[in-house]
């Protein structure tokens, strides 16, 4: 999938983006869906089969969507955004019995206003993660809600054990449930230079921090990124569909005029 270009509130700086995935190895269809579009970026991981699991992550981003339509958000919005999206892939499959069942994880990423200015939000339900990258320093921002954090929380397994765990799949929040989740977000401002990495476990169940923090060191361009780590994460076994968006906040300053021409901009929030 190709990157794209966006401006935050036009103050000498830019968002860069691109975004990959992969049905990998074992899967017979991708039940995966991302969003990479304006200033909204996620992942969600379905489940179901029989084509549902695609049906209730497909519905979880584009409910996303929606959020390039409006000129000012709050995180506020986004929290009763994810309720709304829980609440319609349950309606789903109501109507359409063959879906029962069908759930999806999410994990993203949007810029809202608080106080005044321009925040970051990461949010996420399930075990899809967002990773940041900041002065050469990776971090996980979001906290799997699975059985093996919660062992790795208790005390009861290493997380290097969690890597190799049998019940390493198996996620205690999810969206498609009845009452619905609670979904976990976190609220900072932006940073020129930081990086962030959103994906499925498709993805982090092959490839270890490391490897990701690698990637992003070596691949300046988003999109670039995005390719390299799907195509390692299939190499490394590809036992799950893997779906990868990668952002990078930039400052324009060392951008050439030619550069900074060509790149489409726009903002989401009125200064």
């Amino acid at each position: 999938m190709s990157g794209h270009y966006a401006s935050l509130t036009g103050a000498g700086v830019r968002v860069r983006s691109g975004s990959a995935t992969h049905v990998g190895r074992v899967r017979d269809h991708n039940e995966d869906s991302l969003i990479d579009e304006g200033f909204v970026w996620a992942v969600a991981d379905g489940m179901g089969g029989h084509a549902a699991g695609e049906v209730a992550s497909g519905i979880a981003v584009q409910c996303l969507g929606e959020l390039n339509t409006r000129t000012r958000v709050r995180s506020e919005d986004v929290v009763a955004l994810i309720r709304r999206m829980n609440t319609a892939i349950l309606r789903s499959a109501a109507e359409h019995p063959e879906q029962t069942g069908m759930g999806t994880t999410l994990a993203g990423l949007t810029v809202v206003d608080a106080g005044g200015a321009d925040h970051w939000i990461v949010f996420n339900v399930g075990d899809s993660r967002v990773y940041r990258f900041l002065g050469n320093r990776m971090s996980l921002v979001t906290q799997d809600h699975s059985e093996v954090r919660e062992m790795v929380d208790a005390g009861l397994i290493t997380a290097e054990e969690a890597q190799r765990h049998p019940l390493r799949n198996i996620i205690t929040r999810s969206l498609g449930t009845d009452p619905g989740p609670n979904a976990d977000v976190w609220v900072f401002p932006p940073h020129p230079g930081e990086r962030f990495v959103l994906c499925s476990d498709g993805l982090s169940n092959e490839l270890d921090d490391r490897t990701i923090m690698v990637a992003l060191q070596k691949y300046d361009d988003p999109q670039t990124a995005a390719d390299e780590l799907c195509r390692a994460a299939v190499e490394a076994g590809g036992r799950d569909n893997i779906s990868v968006v990668v952002v990078a906040f930039d400052s324009d300053e060392d951008e050439d005029d030619e550069d900074a021409d060509t790149a489409p901009r726009h903002t989401l929030l009125p200064t």
